[in-house]
């Protein structure tokens, strides 16, 4: 009977290796109202401490696991001069992006459209990136302060539309930086439309979030 015992506790504790999961069927509804249920047997101490020192022993004598060292090649990869090159020439383009944000400002009031529409699609392109739009912020900014905040019908429509852009390229990130360096300027330029009637920035681009 104590070997039978043995031999089932060892098949519970060790099933076979290829079993990785045990399905246990969910009991059904009102089973625990049941009487004929089996009370849980009662475990055999000394089986049980049998078991565990069997297992004890088993891992004594097992050998230490140690991976097997692989040696392979590291590639080398770029040298720093490439890195060091591919940085400045993202510097550079950078540079270049805010460049012409500010050329195109320049043009658009010192009354040059021609050479402020040839760059309009590189400066929309470049509002993509914050700094670009921290730097329309502050060429504009300049210009308030010079007052230079009346403008013509094409000066106007030329802002309004690089205003248009920075703030639908606006992150919620920059809710507290562009968009906020951005209020005080939508309420400072405008453009005559009639005697005694003036229209402000504001009005066009108060539809952003």
């Amino acid at each position: 009977h104590m070997p039978e015992k043995k031999l089932s506790l060892l098949c519970q504790e060790n099933p076979y290796p290829a079993v990785t999961m045990h399905k246990v069927q969910k009991p059904t509804e009102g089973c625990h109202l049941r009487l004929h249920q089996k009370p849980f047997p009662r475990l055999d101490e000394g089986t049980v401490q049998w078991i565990i020192d069997q297992a004890t022993a088993k891992l004594q004598t097992a050998p230490p696991a140690v991976k097997a060292e692989k040696k392979c090649m590291v590639p080398s990869g770029p040298p720093i001069a490439a890195i060091m090159e591919r940085n400045g020439n993202a510097l550079a383009n950078s540079a270049r992006r805010l460049e012409v944000v500010r050329n195109c400002i320049s043009y658009v009031f010192e009354n040059k459209m021609l050479e402020a529409k040839k760059l309009f699609p590189a400066v929309l392109r470049a509002m993509k990136g914050r700094a670009a739009r921290h730097c329309l912020t502050q060429e504009l900014n300049l210009h308030v302060q010079q007052n230079r905040a009346v403008l013509d019908h094409q000066q106007f429509d030329f802002i309004i539309r690089m205003m248009n852009c920075c703030l639908q390229d606006c992150t919620a990130m920059d809710e507290h930086g562009i968009a906020a360096a951005l209020l005080p300027l939508v309420t400072a330029f405008c453009r005559k439309l009639s005697p005694g009637i003036t229209q402000f920035a504001y009005s066009c681009v108060q539809e952003h979030v």
